[in-house]
């Protein structure tokens, strides 16, 4: 019954309440994601759907009104931390753009056992042991892997600054 109930409260509701998003939000197609995640919470609190069939349309504004507000939170966190990403690289000391191009097309032409261990390493802040068991290897193999792609690596980059006109 509590089914069938909802059923006909979400078919009666379904147009205000995209209408109460679309009012809301600045991506109107937003507000149709919104709506969806309203009937899914619904279907979740079956059980405490209003016997009344005129608090039906009220329990489901409700609903409406605390996913808007969560769907708001998670707006203003991930522009927040975007915030401190763009700070942070900002004050960041970045090297050169042209070297880091060129350090990056070194890694990348790299053979794929050298390339992750070198990015583990230098870029995801691990420690060749903590590297050698992600990746599963003997740290001996690691090291000696480790030791050819700096080799490789060099004699990249140097290429590179003797065609840049550097070297």
């Amino acid at each position: 019954m509590s089914a069938d109930s909802l059923r006909v409260a979400l078919e009666a509701t379904s147009a205000d309440l995209l209408a109460y998003f679309e009012r809301r939000v600045l991506v109107r197609e937003d507000a149709a994601d919104l709506l969806a995640e309203v009937m899914l919470q619904a279907w979740r609190r079956v059980d405490s759907l209003p016997v009344e069939p005129h608090r039906r349309r009220m329990w489901l504004f409700t609903i409406a009104a605390h996913v808007l507000a969560n769907q708001r939170r998670g707006s203003r966190r991930r522009a927040a931390l975007a915030d401190r990403v763009r700070h942070y690289l900002a004050a960041s000391h970045a090297p050169d753009h042209a070297e880091a191009i060129a350090v990056q097309a070194a890694v990348r032409d790299l053979a794929a056992a050298h390339r992750e261990l070198v990015m583990l390493v230098h870029w995801d802040g691990l420690t060749l042991a903590e590297a050698a068991e992600l990746l599963g290897l003997n740290p001996s193999t690691a090291r000696s892997r480790y030791s050819a792609a700096r080799e490789a690596l060099r004699a990249a980059l140097v290429d590179t600054h003797e065609v840049a006109g550097t070297g």
